[in-house]
């Protein structure tokens, strides 16, 4: 009886670490994770995929991830991304985005030129070629090292560098010209 209760405490104890470790996981990775995922379905249904990522992690062996929790939130997030669209929940994140920057076209003088550069970005970031723009989401939203991004992306480190390394002198050139194009814009 005595080593029933101990092993329940045992447990308890566990049961209590687990959700700490899962607890700090949603809090470091949640917004991260949201951002990534709106790319894939809009900001309309980021909150499913994520909350669904998340169960799976609570269902998940922590010890068999815990040394890779971020690019395995984020292979399982896109995973849940692609399920979700292939589902017919087809949506694009550029309507989300446009009519958010439709509100925001009413913002007076910095602020406006603000969100207009940043809807730009995304625009010519929404772009890319597929694996360019995952990449550079990967990087610049979730923050991840290269070797990061290689592993949730089953590339090689090397190949993630050149695909960032397009990417963003792709973005650079299509603003450099928008700039050049712009009365009064300087080249």
């Amino acid at each position: 009886m005595a080593t029933r209760g101990r092993e329940a405490g045992r447990a308890r104890m566990s049961d209590d670490e687990q959700r700490e470790w899962i607890q700090g996981a949603l809090t470091r990775y949640e917004q991260p994770l949201l951002r990534f995922a709106a790319q894939w379905v809009g900001a309309a249904h980021a909150r499913d995929v994520v909350q669904d990522t998340f169960l799976a992690l609570c269902k998940a062996q922590r010890n068999e991830i815990e040394h890779r929790l971020a690019p395995w939130l984020f292979v399982v997030c896109r995973n849940r991304a692609i399920d979700f669209r292939r589902a017919g929940g087809r949506l694009s994140a550029l309507d989300d985005e446009a009519s958010l920057a439709s509100d925001d076209a009413e913002l007076a003088g910095d602020a406006a030129e603000q969100q207009h550069s940043l809807g730009r970005v995304q625009q010519i970031v929404a772009q890319l070629p597929a694996k360019q723009r995952q990449a550079l989401l990967l990087k610049f939203s979730a923050g991840m090292s290269y070797k990061q991004i290689a592993e949730v992306m089953e590339l090689t480190v090397s190949h993630v560098g050149v695909l960032l390394h397009n990417a963003i002198k792709h973005v650079r050139e299509r603003l450099g010209d928008e700039a050049i194009a712009e009365p009064g814009g300087e080249p």
